[in-house]
């Protein structure tokens, strides 16, 4: 009798909330048009927890090499992407040694390679970008807005930046290796002692080269202090490492769908670096007819194996080459940048007021109502955290170019990145462009509205 007292009275004094209400959105959900361009992504998020030193992701040749199968074999040049998020944790908690991330190019021919850094940021959770509470939706012209290292990056890359720590071109002369990275995760004076390093660059090489990821504990100094490992350490690290842990959870295969699914982390080579989609009405058009006056249309957005929302869709960028216990595809397509384009079209004989918006409806494969779901109040899970750039002409025909920061729980319908007033017969260009970002859930939706 006294437990179900205090049962009771620990209710009333903890009342369970009461799940939030769905609404469906009726609507058509089309896939998008286009396609992920066929440049290779260095993706490096698996193990994103890192508690222990070793290789993250190479793709060395296994020559030569103490653990074979931690190298994959597989060289880079032109145009290439390197993607790199991951964690440290003090464990034991007293064990605050910095945890350094290091990433090294080596160049295998007999000529120097010549690399280009054309955009690159790299920054920690803490000082750099912490997670911090923020408004749904916020201009964010000068890039001052985000929340989250991983947020904080694309936002700069999306500008075009090249943060001052990274040169614009290194040149690594023939059978030579130079460091790429070589900054530390430190945890210290942090509460708790945990902390996290996101970097994304955009590379070009004018020939082949090899790269590596690699975690390494801060050398320690004879007065006690820390310093950065050398190259020297980084190369025996990579000849004789194995592969840094604990390994993240092994994903389901992709022919078991009866179980629950696990997707896991990316550890290897992705294909794709950009989606770009002229939005028309059909493959002949050159316009997109605006939806009749209080209708909706929208456009599936970083879909995903049990999440494509109806279209059948799978955006995520397929694995090059991956580590066995590491996920099947880039799921999240984390560092992609989706370049849209939507020519609209007012093809009634009234104006028409039209908006554009970036939407994060819940989850499905197929939609069990007749549009997308929606809570009328937000869970708590923050689902996309990051800047969109938004082009379009205002009223006055003026080219208007907008940063927005977005905050986007689970089912929020979120706010109009643009708002259009077409006159009758008026045509109308808007172009959405974000960097898919770190720590963001999919899937999302791109959702084009004329009011009633």
């Amino acid at each position: 009798m006294f437990t179900l007292l205090l049962n009771f009275l620990i209710a009333q004094l903890n009342p369970v909330t009461p799940p939030p209400q769905e609404v469906v959105q009726p609507q058509q959900v089309r896939p998008l048009s286009g396609d992920l361009d066929k440049v290779t992504v260095f993706n490096s998020n698996s193990p994103e927890l890192v508690l222990k030193e070793g290789i993250l992701l190479s793709t060395f040749p296994p020559d030569g090499k103490k653990v074979p199968t931690a190298h994959l074999n597989f060289p880079l040049r032109g145009r290439f992407d390197i993607f790199a998020h991951h964690v440290a944790k003090a464990e034991p908690p007293e064990n605050l040694r910095s945890l350094y991330l290091g990433i090294i190019l080596h160049n295998p021919g007999a000529k120097s390679v010549k690399v280009n850094i054309l955009q690159a940021a790299s920054y920690l959770s803490q000082p750099d970008a912490p997670f911090i509470e923020l408004p749904p939706f916020i201009p964010n012209p000068l890039g001052t807005v985000f929340a989250g290292p991983g947020d904080r990056v694309m936002s700069e890359v999306l500008r075009g930046r090249r943060q001052n720590i990274f040169p614009a071109q290194i040149i690594i002369p023939p059978g030579q290796s130079q460091m790429l990275l070589n900054l530390p995760i430190p945890v210290k004076g942090l509460t708790p002692p945990l902390n996290g390093r996101s970097t994304f660059m955009r590379l070009w090489s004018n020939g082949r080269v090899y790269a590596a990821s690699l975690a390494m504990f801060a050398p320690i100094n004879a007065d006690g202090s820390e310093r950065p490992p050398t190259q020297q350490e980084w190369q025996n690290l990579l000849d004789n490492g194995e592969l840094s842990g604990p390994r993240d959870k092994i994903p389901t295969p992709p022919e078991e769908t009866g179980k629950p699914r696990v997707y896991g982390r990316v550890a290897g080579v992705a294909s794709g670096s950009q989606w770009r989609a002229l939005l028309v009405d059909n493959p002949q058009a050159k316009h997109l007819t605006i939806p009749k006056p209080g209708e909706v249309f929208s456009y599936a957005l970083s879909t995903l194996p049990g999440g494509s929302l109806g279209t059948g869709q799978i955006q995520s960028a397929p694995m090059l080459v991956r580590y066995p216990d590491t996920a099947y595809r880039a799921h999240g397509n984390y560092g992609i940048q989706y370049s849209l384009k939507l020519p609209l079209y007012n093809n009634t004989q009234a104006s028409q007021s039209v908006s554009v918006s970036l939407q994060t409806p819940l989850k499905e494969e197929q939609l069990s109502q007749p549009g997308l779901r929606f809570f009328s109040t937000p869970a708590r899970p923050v689902f996309f955290r990051g800047t969109v750039r938004v082009r379009y002409r205002d009223d006055k025909g003026e080219p208007q170019t907008q940063f927005v920061h977005l905050v986007q729980r689970r089912g929020q319908p979120g706010e109009p990145l643009a708002s259009i007033n077409m006159k009758a017969g008026d045509r109308s260009l808007v172009e959405i462009d974000f960097l898919y970002p770190p720590d963001a859930t999919p899937p999302q939706v791109l959702t084009i509205t004329t009011k009633p």
